[in-house]
């Protein structure tokens, strides 16, 4: 895993497992992480034959640890649009959005994938983070008649080219034939299930929202099924091929000490509304003002980091021989055959083309800031 030290990790009662669990251990995992207090399987056959799976065939992965808060009632429109720059007034029901959570700084919460099952019916599936304290709290100061829960809903990701055929064949054409960024309800033998067209790859994609937790075997075993004849495999969420695709992961590449101008391409993300929301005035005063850092792309020198699964800590970017940023995450694309990342830099070194190095454990190797993300520019893959 990219060290050579070795630990056993106490699996805790307290540590939540996902409905999916013993299906992943039956698919051979050889890793997990802690993710919003449960297990994320995290490795399987390996970081490139998996990339490959993704990129080339169809995968599944257990993300159950995408907790889901969900937001209900007379006012959940009024809170759930307050807690995000992005303008709720053009999300449609049965519509996704990509809806960066924000603090009266404007300092970034949570990036949630947002579901909008109703008219004021919502579903924020969060990275790693507790922001659903955040949202009860906004709501119980604004003293809205709201209902914040973290309902027993839980999601497997099922991405690749060939994804919409197994889609196809558990739920039909109308789903398989969704738009990028909408949903759609249904049920695979019986289990409820919302099927969203999103994931974290920039592949073609799904994910399937599991209600009865009671049935996440049976609706493991049942995408297994569907999936034999396109060369399913299950997989873990693969570092390189999101990072290839500009997608990042809160918490190591940006956190609450963040805001959206900082990190290239969620700036537009930063929607004009008259409606007010947490953070609104500061990021208004941040866009006239610019900012003094920014989270870019690198491609990075060295050696194939293929056998190492991520960065275990951050490393030093340097000019000069002086210290100027970090790397958050850094692997090797099967694809470009290269070395790709993310780095903080100092916003006078943001422009691509800028040469920087990096002071890995083994070395310093050259790096050059490079324009997100690395391939597909316009989506058009994940859209297709």
């Amino acid at each position: 895993m990219g060290t050579s030290e070795t630990f056993t990790f106490y699996i805790g009662p307290w540590y939540q497992k996902s409905p999916f669990y013993e299906g992943t251990k039956r698919a051979g995992c050889k890793s997990y992480g802690l993710y919003n207090h449960m297990l994320l399987p995290v490795l399987y056959e390996g970081i490139v034959p998996e990339y490959w799976t993704i990129h080339n065939d169809v995968a599944l992965w257990d993300v159950a640890v995408e907790r889901i808060v969900e937001i209900t009632g007379p006012d959940a429109f009024k809170l759930t649009n307050m807690l995000t720059c992005r303008d709720l007034t053009k999300c449609e029901v049965m519509q996704a959005k990509y809806a960066l959570m924000i603090a009266e700084d404007g300092g970034i919460v949570n990036d949630p994938v947002l579901v909008r099952l109703g008219e004021n019916h919502f579903w924020l599936a969060l990275a790693d983070s507790d922001a659903g304290l955040w949202a009860r709290g906004v709501g119980v100061a604004a003293g809205l008649d709201v209902t914040v829960r973290e309902p027993e809903v839980y999601p497997v990701q099922v991405q690749g080219p060939k994804s919409k055929e197994v889609i196809r064949s558990l739920l039909g054409d109308d789903v398989a034939n969704l738009r990028y960024y909408f949903c759609a309800e249904g049920e695979i033998d019986g289990i409820p299930v919302l099927v969203s067209r999103t994931g974290w790859t920039g592949e073609v994609g799904y994910e399937v929202y599991l209600r009865d937790a009671s049935r996440g075997d049976d609706l493991w075993e049942a995408i297994l099924a569907a999936g034999e004849p396109h060369g399913l495999k299950v997989t873990a969420p693969n570092e390189a091929r999101r990072i290839e695709a500009g997608i990042f992961n809160y918490r190591s590449d940006m956190n609450i000490e963040n805001n959206p101008f900082e990190v290239s391409g969620l700036e537009r993300l930063v929607e004009q509304q008259n409606a007010d929301y947490a953070g609104k005035d500061a990021l208004e005063r941040i866009r006239n003002e610019g900012v003094s850092r920014k989270l870019v792309g690198i491609d990075m020198g060295g050696e194939d980091m293929s056998a190492k699964a991520a960065l275990n800590d951050f490393w030093p970017v340097t000019q000069d021989g002086k210290q100027v940023g970090r790397v958050t995450a850094c692997s090797w694309s099967p694809r470009l055959e290269k070395n790709v990342g993310y780095a903080w830099v100092p916003i006078e070194l943001a422009e691509p083309g800028t040469e920087l190095t990096v002071a890995k454990p083994d070395g310093n190797v050259p790096a050059t800031v490079t324009a997100l993300p690395f391939v597909d520019p316009t989506k058009e893959t994940p859209k297709s």
